[in-house]
């Protein structure tokens, strides 16, 4: 019997070693996957990757990823996090190496396939993981989202219709039987936990007949077959054929967000519509203090410590009046003097998501309004070639990524200025993404143009904005390029206050 500081170590160990397996690998960031109207377009690309144990699946899987390139988010996904829970006498039977973990009914299928559902329809997913040494899925997960490329892999990958429907490739990976079993004594041992003998054993009670039975008949469903070693020209014509498919998705994409953008000689100007037409647009009261702040606020020569001052006090007002829009519940305390008094309280969940980073001067202000307030962050920025907006990171509080409690939380998107909404439709599509219901959605900004609010009003008619002020002029600026990139041209906002983020920061 290991002592418990270093049967404590081990799992912890085996644990990281199973999350390992599932992973999320970034790469230039993850390009608009949804359409003119606001709405997912297509799905994710799904690679099904089956063999027998230790034939080299998981290699194989990164060799594709490494080929690729330089490509969007890539998920590798093991079908080892998905065994079942285990009841107490199935974990009698597996410490004892007598379990089964090589039969299909081993694997959670009905889970496996939810998740990865979730995530081929551009949606989080929780993915379970399981301790080796334990025999038992933890109870934590490991949230997953964001990715164009899914690769599964696992044993019996190509075994159940339910997962195979789900893939848009399906590779089976052939080795030698000598070899799998020398590279599963070598990996069993180390990583673990276990004896050579106990290895052997599982391998002729468990391993052998569930290739035999299950695992090397799925290889009739793959596409194509690869060797476990030397299969270099195999990864090759693989990971030519996934750029192709990307290349193909993002032609059609970038062609349709073109004719979207294009002006309508049929529809007004948005930048012509007045504040009072946009339905969600909620201004604070124009105050003289208010005006006062502003005034400040737009002048250039204002000082940096001034500045910080009054966008602080102008988020608190902002903040104050998100809240407005928030149901609260009645309740009735009882005063000091003994006297009941009735009023109103706020028991809903609320959750603040800045987009990096011109949205940090805001968050100040949420915190000075609400207790300790979670906080998470999505930074966004403009490809210098394209112009599309890309979602390089996302870091969203607990109560978004886990989709039941998403569903139920009220969500202040934070951005210091709405100009054409670019990085906030991609924002609000990340957050409808997790389960955040469109109505829980209330945007804060400082300065808002109508051309934005208005795209925003169109796309995502349920949320509402709170804005300090609205500017009505948009003027193209052109910015230089850097080496061999073009000039472009973006819109600025008139009479605006320059880049926000980066006078509070700077």
């Amino acid at each position: 019997m290991l002592p418990p500081l270093i049967r404590s170590v081990r799992k912890a160990h085996q644990a990281e070693v199973t999350t390992l397996k599932n992973q999320l690998l970034k790469s230039h960031g993850r390009p608009p996957w949804y359409g003119e109207n606001g709405r997912p377009i297509g799905e994710a690309f799904v690679v099904g990757i089956a063999g027998g144990s230790a034939s080299g699946k998981t290699h194989v899987a990164r060799q594709i990823v490494q080929n690729l390139g330089s490509i969007p988010t890539v998920i590798i996904l093991s079908q080892d996090s998905f065994y079942k829970k285990h009841t107490p006498e199935e974990l009698e039977l597996a410490f004892q190496n007598l379990y089964d973990f090589d039969h299909p009914d081993s694997v959670d299928v009905p889970l496996f396939a939810a998740c990865l559902a979730d995530l081929k329809a551009w949606q989080q997913s929780n993915i379970p993981i399981y301790s080796f040494t334990e025999h038992q899925r933890l109870d934590e997960t490991k949230y997953l989202y964001g990715a164009s490329i899914i690769i599964t892999e696992g044993i019996l990958a190509l075994h159940d219709q339910k997962l195979r429907d789900l893939y848009d490739l399906k590779i089976f990976v052939q080795c030698d039987s000598d070899i799998m079993l020398a590279r599963r004594i070598k990996r069993d041992v180390a990583e673990r936990g276990r004896s050579v003998e106990g290895v052997l054993d599982q391998y002729l009670r468990f391993v052998k007949p569930s290739f035999d039975n299950f695992v090397s008949p799925s290889a009739k469903y793959a596409d194509i077959i690869v060797p476990g070693s030397n299969n270099n020209v195999a990864i090759e014509l693989i990971s030519t054929h996934i750029r192709r498919e990307l290349t193909n998705r993002a032609r059609e994409f970038r062609c349709k967000i073109t004719n979207a953008i294009k002006p309508n000689p049929s529809t007004p100007d948005p930048s012509h519509i007045a504040v009072e037409q946009l339905p969600n647009l909620h201004i604070i009261p124009q105050t003289p203090q208010l005006k006062g702040i502003y005034t400040t606020l737009r002048d250039k020569t204002s000082e940096r410590q001034e500045f910080i001052f009054n966008v602080d006090r102008l988020a608190t007002y902002l903040i104050e009046k998100a809240l407005e829009f928030v149901p609260a519940g009645h309740e009735t305390v009882t005063t000091p003097v003994g006297v009941e008094y009735n009023g109103r309280s706020i028991d809903t969940e609320i959750c603040g998501v800045t987009i990096l980073r011109s949205g940090g001067p805001l968050e100040k202000g949420m915190r000075r309004v609400l207790r300790d307030p979670a906080v998470g962050s999505l930074l966004i920025q403009s490809d210098v070639k394209s112009g599309e907006a890309i979602l390089l990171h996302s870091m969203l509080p607990t109560s978004i990524r886990e989709r039941c409690r998403a569903e139920v939380t009220w969500v202040f998107l934070l951005d210091a200025q709405i100009v054409t909404s670019a990085s906030g439709i991609m924002a609000v599509r990340v957050l409808l993404d997790h389960g955040v219901q469109e109505d829980h959605i209330i945007f804060v900004t400082i300065l808002a143009a109508p051309r934005g609010v208005h795209v925003l009003n169109r796309l995502f008619p349920k949320i509402k904005i709170v804005s300090g002020s609205a500017d009505p002029n948009l003027t193209p600026i052109w910015i230089p390029g850097d080496g061999d990139d073009e000039a472009r041209e973006v819109l600025c906002i008139e009479p605006g206050m320059g880049h926000i983020g980066d006078r509070y920061y700077l």
